[in-house]
């Protein structure tokens, strides 16, 4: 148990019922958007971590046609390229629910600052998003906003819903430096915040977090403190 007023702290005693446990979440905040609004918009990470959470979520009884998915990050590379964030986001929930809209990152034919501009115009355009999924590296970064990055603090004080990143020299970001990330400002207009997390080191990153204050030295810290509800945490072995 970590008690932390910022947090939520919801420990899963098994992979299973961690995957089980966040796609009931994540089911019933989509439900009552979609009773109350009549439509619902979430913002999804990639990567191998959310994908069983996805997967489980897509046979969910909603009325995905009223559904918008985006993300909270991409790495600048080809939508098509087996390492881009949207591959599994695709495979495990796009293909198999009929998801009314899908706003992606990177748009084939336009450059990085285009594809941010574009992506901003699309978010600025849309209802805040009802949920955001993010996950934590061991060095504290969420949402590609990767800790000693040259343009991190421009990242950090962008006041639109996305940013471009350069993690050059970080080797955490391994063969994609470029991101597109969504800043604070982003993540403060989203009502609900997940974070997932799974094993002893990822908790202890956690811990490690919540211990400071410097968004820089760890950036995780940008969603600790943001208005609004605490961020819920849900965490297995």
């Amino acid at each position: 148990m970590i008690d932390d007023p910022r947090i939520e702290w919801i420990a899963h005693p098994d992979a299973e019922s961690w995957v089980h446990g966040v796609a009931a979440e994540m089911e019933q905040v989509l439900a009552e958007e979609l009773a109350a609004r009549g439509a619902a918009r979430m913002l999804l990470s990639g990567g191998t971590t959310p994908a069983p959470v996805d997967a489980q979520l897509a046979v969910a009884p909603l009325d995905w046609p009223q559904g918008t998915v985006g993300l909270v990050d991409e790495r600048w590379l080809s939508p098509q390229d087996s390492a881009s964030n949207p591959r599994l986001v695709r495979e495990c929930l796009l293909e198999r629910a009929e998801i009314g809209h899908f706003e992606p990152l990177v748009r084939e034919g336009l450059s990085l600052p285009e594809a941010v501009h574009a992506a901003n115009l699309e978010a600025g355009h849309a209802p805040d998003a009802c949920l955001a999924v993010l996950g934590m590296g061991h060095d504290g970064h969420t949402a590609s906003l990767f800790p000693g990055s040259r343009d991190l603090d421009r990242a950090l004080a962008s006041p639109l819903p996305y940013a471009a990143l350069d993690a050059s020299g970080r080797p955490v970001a391994g063969d994609w430096p470029l991101r597109i990330t969504l800043p604070p400002a982003g993540l403060a207009r989203t009502r609900h915040r997940l974070l997932l997390l799974r094993g002893a080191a990822k908790r202890e990153v956690l811990q490690r977090a919540l211990a400071g204050e410097d968004v820089r030295e760890m950036p995780i810290r940008v969603v600790l403190g943001l208005p609004g509800r605490p961020l819920r945490v849900h965490w297995c072995p």
